[in-house]
């Protein structure tokens, strides 16, 4: 498998490049020059179907037999012998569970892999590479933990101050590791995205101090989201649940969504991709209207949807100008100008409109929700998924099962699941002393010279 660049200036790549580059020399982000078609499962147990789906894009870079090995070892310590198990809310409609992780986030199900990954291929080449990631809260949590006992990464995580819980922070900045340096930003989660993206563009820079992704504009994250799409399926299937599934997925930065996208690709019965946004509905706008517009970024109860710049959507913008690089490199430099992008209506009615439906839920609709979905069933759930929840609800079709994704622990974002229910969601046995650690954080202004001079210090 060879991967090509979203802007179309940079040769194309085997997988090992793309991990350890994350994103391409041109600016852009890499795509797989093919999607293949995945083979029925030839297990259960979500390791090994991992491997089985995501080694035709590692190729022959990884032998399945080390593969398979990292997979187990990175699924290894959920707290769910499933990872990512399915429970049913109501006839027809199913959370996907993907908070087992041991930061309690989805974004653990691909980072516990990335972090193997790194450490395995880093060591064959007997390199360093220096991590950079923006978080809006879960990210940066789950990229510490996955690289925090790697022998060949330093990581670096950029956050908006006082944006994230409380819960989130505080995984971030107690982690004792020396190889692990945070840095709260005087601004927004697209402000610490900006800031990466400035020092990846900086190519002296990022040569000089070995620059390498952790967000989703690393391949490798989307490839194993793609994963859970497929098991969530079949696990209907042994449920003699058939047919077509629609997914509702709570997104801000269109990532976990776009390996939704991609799983359909790849021969998943996906009908509809259901966006859930909250207020900054930058995405649902785009559904709805044909032309993205940015505003400025409201601060919600959902803090990991609170963004107005999807980097994600690169991919699929790439796809949707019938892969030409160039097209769509002028499409985002006007974007970044203007803060406006429109598409074709051919375009629209050929890529969107058949697969993707959206939905905005404000926080009072968050909260009700929450509060409706406590007194049904005595389940908590965390802000994210009630606004994928109420997408769900609002979107989806009669004989159509939806699987809805339940992104966090409700205990990572107390005060809402208080608010709501008027309980305090506990902590997991292995975090009930997290208050209790001191943090580690520095703090910087939104800066570009600021930052770069922290992060050569890191070297």
């Amino acid at each position: 498998m060879q991967y090509l660049s979203t802007r179309g200036l940079a040769p194309e790549v085997g997988f090992s490049e793309v991990l350890t580059n994350g994103l391409a020399p041109d600016g852009g982000l890499y795509v797989p020059t093919s999607w293949p078609q995945v083979e029925p499962p030839n297990s259960s147990k979500y390791a090994k179907r991992a491997a089985q789906i995501m080694q035709p894009f590692v190729g022959e870079d990884i032998s399945p037999e080390v593969f398979l090995a990292l997979c187990e070892d990175a699924y290894g310590n959920f707290r769910h012998a499933d990872v990512a198990p399915l429970v049913q809310l109501a006839p027809e409609h199913y959370l996907l569970e993907l908070f087992h992780g041991p930061t309690l986030a989805f974004k653990d199900i691909a980072l516990q892999l990335v972090g193997k990954l790194f450490d395995y291929v880093l060591a064959k080449r007997d390199e360093r590479v220096l991590l950079i990631g923006a978080t809006s809260g879960d990210t940066g949590s789950a990229a510490i933990e996955a690289v925090k006992n790697c022998k060949n990464v330093d990581i670096v995580i950029l956050y908006p101050n006082n944006r994230p819980t409380e819960i989130q922070r505080r995984q971030m900045t107690t982690v004792v590791a020396k190889n692990v340096h945070t840095i709260a930003i005087d601004g927004t989660f697209d402000d610490c995205q900006d800031l990466v993206k400035a020092m990846f563009n900086d190519s002296k820079f990022r040569q000089t101090h070995k620059l390498s992704a952790v967000n989703s504009i690393n391949w490798a994250r989307i490839m194993a989201q793609t994963v859970y799409y497929f098991t969530a399926i079949e696990t209907l299937s042994r449920q003699e649940v058939m047919g077509d599934v629609s997914f509702s997925v709570p997104t801000g930065n269109f990532g976990n969504v776009h390996a939704g996208w991609i799983a359909r690709q790849m021969g998943a019965p996906i009908h509809h991709l259901i966006v859930g946004s909250n207020s900054n509905d930058v995405l649902t706008r785009f559904f709805e209207s044909r032309v993205m517009a940015t505003s400025p970024v409201v601060q919600t109860l959902s803090p990991s949807m609170d963004i107005q710049i999807s980097s994600n959507f690169e991919r699929f913008l790439f796809e949707m100008n019938d892969r030409q690089g160039g097209l769509t490199a002028e499409q985002l430099q006007r974007f970044r100008a203007t803060g406006v992008l429109s598409v074709e209506g051919d375009q629209f009615d050929t890529w969107v409109a058949p697969v993707f439906r959206g939905h905005r839920c404000d926080d009072e609709q968050t909260i009700a929700t929450m509060r409706r979905i406590y007194e049904e069933t005595e389940m908590l759930i965390d802000p994210h998924t009630a606004v994928a929840i109420s997408a769900t609800e609002a979107c989806s079709e009669p004989e159509i099962p939806t699987i809805t994704l339940a992104t966090a622990h409700p205990s990572k974002f107390p005060d809402a699941v208080l608010r709501a229910t008027g309980i305090h969601p506990p902590l997991p046995e292995h975090l009930l002393d997290l208050y209790d650690r001191e943090e580690h954080v520095t703090n910087l202004p939104n800066d570009l010279a600021s930052i770069q001079a922290f992060v050569a210090s890191c070297r």
